[in-house]
């Protein structure tokens, strides 16, 4: 890992989705929430946070034992990695299990912006009133600015000013897809469901493989993990290329939904995404990136929404987890801000592990207590704003009649 480079492998955590399959298509037993998935979101956010404190760069790092350093860095290394596959397929499974079914385009597209714009724009004006400015070219903050910096192949424009931000640039070509790729899942033949999933694992399965085999090996990224530059950008970052973990989620909705999805239970999914995670230590770093956890994801992710469907008890379902799991996009905006930000303020001081370990709970409290902040002010009232319809009339037989827009 790069000393001095400020190294962001996380994706963004999806903002939080409104879990709710609108009539007339339910869930298998109809129930209308999948509270489980909500409340999965913050220990995704919370991998996503860990990485970003084991960075050990001059920005981040706490430790002053350099074997202390390079143990945090070896347990949460691919954390990052395991939050952008988790939030990516996430994201792609609930935003076709709420797809409305006399949705608009325009309509999809304009709550995606004002639930996600905003509080993007804010934790970048933090960012770079905090410390991004210092060092950051103008072109560069406004790449990030617009949300574009993720089509750059250069390492230290997308992940830049606010790191963990260069995965709604990946979001927002995802979200610009969803109409057309729903619209096309959905004339899949429930039965032929499966081939299309083993299709999307394949895809991602096969992406680091084929960077390794056909891309340049240098230069190498910052850091000396085993790709080059390009090999990263193009395996982990490139939008197109992340589409296939989006697509999977779509496809096991639309399994689930039609009750196609053989489940294994949550406990079994959650014991092999800690096997996947176990394994990256022992496969070339793209593979640990993308490959090793994206199977266990998708079981979690479908056997917690099976779960709901069933109305059985999961972990994840409570009030505090589901609270947490509504801020968890602010939160994962935030997180980094926080921490570069509170390493500036404690200056050139390091730290016994004890002492870390404090330093970080607090800076997760810090960042909870900001997120709260930023989802009641902004993200929330936004959200139920524009997701309320719009109500007009047009005169019918003499008489007002009121209409529905679709403006949710």
């Amino acid at each position: 890992m790069a000393h001095g480079q400020m190294i962001e492998r996380s994706p963004s955590a999806d903002a939080a989705e409104d879990l709710r399959p609108a009539p007339p298509d339910p869930s298998p037993s109809g129930l209308s929430r999948l509270p489980s998935l909500t409340g999965l979101r913050f220990p995704a956010a919370l991998c996503v946070f860990l990485y970003h404190a084991a960075l050990p760069i001059p920005a981040l790092r706490l430790l002053g034992d350099d074997a202390a350093v390079g143990n945090f860095y070896r347990v949460a290394g691919q954390a990052g990695g395991l939050g952008v596959t988790f939030f990516f397929v996430l994201s792609g499974f609930v935003l076709t299990w709420s797809a409305r079914e006399r949705d608009t385009v325009r309509g999809f597209w304009r709550r995606r912006f004002v639930k996600i714009y905003p509080s993007y724009v804010i934790a970048w004006a933090l960012a770079m009133v905090l410390f991004a400015s210092a060092y950051t070219p103008v072109g560069t903050s406004v790449a990030n600015l617009l949300m574009v910096q993720v089509w750059s192949p250069e390492f230290n424009t997308y992940f830049s000013v606010d790191p963990p931000s260069w995965s709604l640039g990946a979001e927002a070509f995802f979200y610009a897809a969803f109409p057309l790729l729903h619209a096309l899942f959905r004339r899949i033949d429930p039965a032929r469901l499966k081939y299309w999933i083993t299709g999307a694992v394949v895809a991602v399965i096969a992406t680091p493989m084929l960077a390794y085999a056909l891309l340049p090996d240098t230069p190498g990224i910052p850091g000396g993990e085993t790709s080059s530059v390009v090999q990263y950008w193009v395996t982990y970052v490139l939008p197109p290329v992340r589409m296939a973990d989006f697509a999977l989620g779509m496809l096991v909705a639309h399994a689930v939904r039609a009750g196609r999805w053989r489940n294994i239970g949550l406990i079994p999914s959650a014991l092999l995404l800690v096997g996947g995670y176990v394994l990256t230590a022992y496969v070339p770093y793209l593979y640990g990136q993308r490959a090793t956890c994206v199977i266990p994801v998708v079981l979690l992710i479908a056997a917690a929404a099976v779960a709901d469907t069933k109305n059985r008890y999961t972990p994840f379902r409570n009030r505090v987890m589901t609270w947490l799991g509504e801020i968890s996009f602010a939160f994962y905006l935030l997180h980094f801000v926080v921490l570069a930000y509170g390493r500036k303020l404690l200056g050139q001081r390091m730290f016994s592990s004890l002492d870390t370990a404090l330093l970080l709970t607090a800076a997760v409290g810090v960042t909870v207590v900001l997120s709260w902040g930023l989802y009641t002010l902004v993200e929330r009232p936004l959200t139920r704003r524009f997701s309320k319809p719009a109500r007009r009339t047009r005169p019918a037989d003499g008489h007002r009649v009121v209409l529905a827009d679709v403006k949710e």
